[in-house]
Parts: C-alpha cells; structure tokens; sequence
C-alpha cells in the first residue's frame, strides 16, 4: 500500500510539472498571437493606405500592357 502512495505522489508531482510548463508555453504562444495580430493590422493599415493613394508615381497601371505587347 505504501508503495502505491509514493507512485501516486511521483506521478502527480510529475503531472503538477508538465501542467506549469504547458501553462507557460501557451502564455507564450499567446503573446506571440497578440504580437502578430498587431503586426497584420499594422500591414492591413499600410495596405488600405496604399490602395487609397493609388499607384506610386512613376509606376503604371496593372492593367495597362507592357510595350512588348
């Protein structure tokens, strides 16, 4: 009986680990998601920027066809 208690309380302090280090990397998972949602709205931003000042000048239209054509 002894020896089923020492496994059970082995095997939970394992369980207690594993759980704080999983808890940990999900924080830090969690972080990173917030810093890339961050990161995309900022290039969202700077792409509607661009699409409302048009193309950049001395650039031409997509659609117009190169002078190979």
């Amino acid at each position: 009986m002894e020896e089923k208690l020492i496994e059970l309380e082995t095997k939970f302090s394992y369980q207690e680990d594993l759980l704080s280090d999983l808890n940990e990397i999900v924080a830090k998972q969690q972080r990173q998601l917030d810093e890339l949602v961050t990161e995309i709205s900022g290039i969202k931003q700077q792409l509607q920027d661009a699409a409302e000042r048009g193309p950049a000048e001395g650039h031409e239209e997509q659609d117009e066809k190169p002078p190979h054509y």
